[in-house]
């Protein structure tokens, strides 16, 4: 203590905190609105209506409506629907005040440059992860997040298994949600990558694989203070393809 030896721990402001609970509600209402979604599916279902996403079309809604049910199930659709109705405008004004966020943080539109990234991933990341500096390399950023397996050692055995999830589940589900999945449908050498690992695997652990690399890629972005297309000129490691010259601090190789 005495020498000021002891690393020094990054603390989110108060601005930072804040800006997290805007994200988080707005993450936690559509949850709800899944949820509620999920209980008209399931009633929709029970009477042989089987729309998926058309069941939130203007003609499915008018279907489901439509549907004669009994008293005490009737009473739920309609409970149900108002509760719908609800959280859409909310959500939305959300949404409106996360892209403005947004605005305000040049990091984050920075990261908004990458393929599958819009504001609220963007947004979280950098709130998250608070300063790209903690992180001496991306392997530290996908273990901060949860996304490497676990390991259950035994002498000269090293099993792996699941990942944690450990740190931040929010940004944990961002990364891996479903509409990040775009970014393989964008690019050739992700979509590439994703194939040979489903493939190879499963679906489920490629999109995890896919995950882990998106939040390295948004990791080096930020650090660098790079766009997308640099990235992809010169790769994570400040090195442009083909070449050994190092553009990043350090000598050349």
């Amino acid at each position: 203590m005495l020498e000021d030896n002891f690393p020094r721990i990054w603390v989110p402001t108060p601005e930072n905190r804040d800006v997290r609970q805007l994200v988080m509600h707005r993450h936690r209402l559509v949850g709800m609105r899944t949820r509620v979604m999920n209980q008209l599916h399931a009633i929709a279902m029970n009477e042989g209506v089987r729309r998926k996403r058309g069941l939130w079309t203007e003609k499915g809604r008018a279907q489901l409506e439509s549907l004669r049910l009994p008293p005490w199930t009737s009473r739920r659709r309609q409970e149900l629907l108002e509760l719908l109705d609800r959280f859409d405008p909310s959500i939305d004004q959300l949404s409106q005040a996360i892209e403005q966020e947004a605005e305000r943080w040049p990091d984050v539109q920075r990261l908004q440059t990458h393929p599958g990234v819009g504001p609220i991933t963007a947004l979280a990341f950098v709130l998250v992860l608070g300063n790209p500096d903690r992180f001496a390399c991306g392997k530290q950023v996908a273990s901060y997040l949860g996304l490497i397996p676990c390991e259950d050692s035994s002498a000269e055995s090293w099993p792996l298994g699941h990942i944690s999830k450990q740190g931040n589940a929010l940004l944990r589900h961002l990364c891996w949600d479903k509409r990040r999945q775009s970014v393989a449908r964008s690019d050739e050498q992700w979509r590439h990558k994703y194939a040979h690992i489903a493939m190879r695997r499963n679906k489920a652990i490629a999109k995890v694989a896919m995950a882990r690399k998106l939040a390295v890629r948004l990791y080096w972005v930020w650090r660098r203070q790079w766009d997308y297309e640099q990235l992809k000129k010169f790769g994570s490691q400040g090195r442009k393809f083909g070449s050994h010259t190092v553009v990043s601090k350090g000598s050349t190789r």
